[in-house]
């Protein structure tokens, strides 16, 4: 049985991982992550899907802010895109894309590899949604 956390944002992100397969199918491995992002940006567009690139995240430590950093993309109802193109993911990616999250309040993060011979996909929901990876 399906739980209501593992379809949080569902069909867009399967369109989403759709996307990155069509961009990787058409480009190949090899490329810098701009690149993949770029042409990402332009499957998003063409489908309607609202984004913005490079979103400024504020990160707070006792009620303070202590820095920004930018999340590669974050699409409508607050899903996070963070592009790598690296030869593998590793752990330390992922808790990047779950630090993400939380920085950005959002519920729902993918992490998309573009660097090795197939797309590397990584989806996270933030805890307050329902823990899920996969």
């Amino acid at each position: 049985m399906m739980r209501h956390t593992d379809a949080l944002h569902s069909d867009l992100t399967r369109r989403i991982i759709g996307f990155a397969f069509r961009v990787h199918n058409r480009l190949g491995p090899g490329l810098p992550e701009v690149v993949y992002g770029n042409a990402l940006a332009i499957e998003l567009r063409k489908a309607g899907i609202p984004f913005r690139r490079e979103v400024p995240l504020e990160v707070c430590y006792e009620g303070e802010s202590v820095g920004t950093f930018a999340a590669d993309f974050v699409c409508v109802d607050g899903v996070i895109l963070e592009l790598k193109a690296v030869q593998q993911l590793t752990p330390p990616h992922e808790a990047q894309l779950l630090t993400y999250l939380v920085a950005g309040r959002m519920p729902v993060g993918l992490l998309l590899n573009f660097g090795g011979l197939k797309v590397e996909v990584v989806r996270k929901v933030r805890s307050e949604f329902g823990a899920r990876a996969g």
